[in-house]
């Protein structure tokens, strides 16, 4: 199969101008070739941390559609999140969709890139899914607590570590009331408000995404909320799942054990201190590691996703990582299944 080339022109000057400061979310004008058609986008540079790295990540936008190109540069498999997403669609959790392309900006040969689909207006209208509003956690003050990990401090205001995306200050106000509830309800009364205010059953089954997939940072970070229009309600959507399969968002081993089956924040915590929660969590637990989490049903996708890019990525001259690490990167990521499926067993005895 032959992988797409995206194609960028864009002046010398709005080149200059957009690296100049990596860290400045501000876009520029460019130009993007489709249908044999060049059309107008806006373009920026996007990440954390790899924003400083040689090959960048970006964010293009054009009518009615926005779509990010990441470099992937941590990752020596570069699937990890395409594998992370497909994962999650299949144990019932909404997930950016992906694909891989061959980047070309002013005719020059910018590498593989994976194409991941934004999570906006358009991402709920392809899946007929009635939404009010739209959150972004960006950073791990998202931790659905009331103290900031970065200060241990109180925060400044309970909508630290979110951007609100869709929406106005009702919904604004909306998310700071679930946080301070969450924090200050009794137990009775807490569990009437989760039940009416979150679905319960989609933030499961999320939790269960991440623990299983290993991904640290995604509890107080790198998720998305939105109200659901008809069930009046709080849902969640992964996002930035590079760092999973065994390694950390730099690309470190991580190992099978770093991620408890219990997550990493407030909310899940005082989710599983009821045991109708932890018996339902187990239950999906059970269920994903029946059904979907074993080597045997991600083996033929692991190998589709490593497959389809192989001959590019070896190719690659602009990826860090080895043409020889990039091939252990397969069964490295199917010893991790193995490993965690282990762990995972043992911590749901204990849970």
């Amino acid at each position: 199969m032959t992988m797409p080339v995206r194609q960028i022109m864009i002046s010398d000057s709005s080149w200059k101008w957009l690296h100049k400061d990596v860290w400045s979310d501000q876009f520029a004008e460019a130009f993007y070739k489709k249908s044999g058609k060049w059309v107008p986008i806006k373009i920026r540079v996007r990440g954390g941390h790899t924003r400083t790295y040689p090959k960048k990540s970006y964010e293009i936008r054009s009518k009615g559609r926005t779509v990010h190109l990441n470099a992937e540069f941590d990752d020596p498999s570069m699937i990890r999140n395409a594998l992370s997403f497909r994962f999650f669609e299949r144990i019932g959790v909404p997930s950016p969709r992906t694909s891989f392309s061959l980047l070309e900006i002013n005719r020059k040969n910018r590498g593989v890139y994976l194409e991941i689909e934004a999570v906006d207006r358009a991402f709920f209208r392809r899946r007929k899914i009635p939404f009010q509003s739209l959150f972004y956690a960006t950073n791990d003050d998202a931790n659905f607590g009331l103290i900031s990990p970065e200060t241990n401090r109180s925060k400044s205001s309970l909508f630290d570590g979110y951007h609100l995306i869709i929406g106005g200050e009702e919904d604004r106000n909306r998310l700071k009331s679930f946080i301070s509830n969450l924090n200050s309800l009794g137990k009775k009364e807490l569990w009437t408000y989760l039940s009416t205010n979150l679905d319960i059953d989609n933030y499961l089954r999320w939790l269960a995404g991440a623990v299983l997939t290993g991904n640290y940072d995604g509890f107080n970070q790198n998720y998305a909320l939105y109200w659901h229009k008809k069930r009046r309600c709080f849902r969640i959507i992964p996002w930035d799942y590079e760092g999973t399969w065994g390694r950390d968002s730099y690309g470190k081993y991580f190992g099978s054990r770093p991620v408890p089956i219990t997550g990493r924040n407030t909310l899940t915590h005082k989710l599983l201190a009821y045991p109708s929660v932890r018996k339902r969590y187990k239950a999906i637990l059970r269920q994903i590691l029946k059904s979907s989490f074993t080597t045997r049903k991600l083996s033929p996708l692991i190998n589709q996703l490593h497959g389809s890019i192989s001959k590019y990525v070896e190719n690659d001259k602009t990826r860090e990582h080895s043409p020889q690490q990039f091939r252990r990167e397969r069964n490295f990521i199917k010893q991790y299944i193995k490993k965690r499926r282990k762990v995972i067993l043992e911590e749901m005895a204990k849970l």
